[in-house]
């Protein structure tokens, strides 16, 4: 897959990293970073832990993804406001032998085709 997208849409972009997320394949992913991405997770801590730069984001889910192997998130709602893609999701997985699963909601940003913030919130 080549990210060399200029005049593709923030919805397309985010649409396409998430695919490549859903398949754990860290390389397609790494293709719609800017090289200064920065990714808010979801840490219980007051502001989350934030990760900057493509190569120590691409580090953070290549383990995330090993430690989530059954990992998945369904987009329930997309919105798009100029360079700003909103995500409200469901992320699915199996936790102690049993179907599990939180909801929440990325707020990206993308610039010249490419995501430059992933910025995650959870419900509870």
């Amino acid at each position: 897959m080549n990210a060399e997208p200029t005049n593709i849409s923030p919805e397309a972009v985010v649409q396409r990293f998430n695919a490549a997320f859903n398949r754990h394949d860290v390389d397609a992913l790494a293709e719609w970073l800017t090289d200064d991405t920065a990714f808010e997770d979801t840490s219980p801590a007051p502001d989350g832990r934030r990760i900057q730069g493509k190569a120590e984001v691409v580090a953070f889910w290549r383990a995330w993804f090993e430690r989530n192997q059954d990992a998945r998130f369904e987009a329930e709602d997309t919105i798009v406001a100029a360079d700003r893609v909103v995500v409200l999701w469901i992320y699915r997985k199996v936790r102690d032998g049993k179907p599990w699963h939180i909801r929440g909601v990325d707020v990206f940003t993308v610039r010249d085709g490419k995501v430059a913030a992933k910025l995650a919130y959870v419900k509870g």
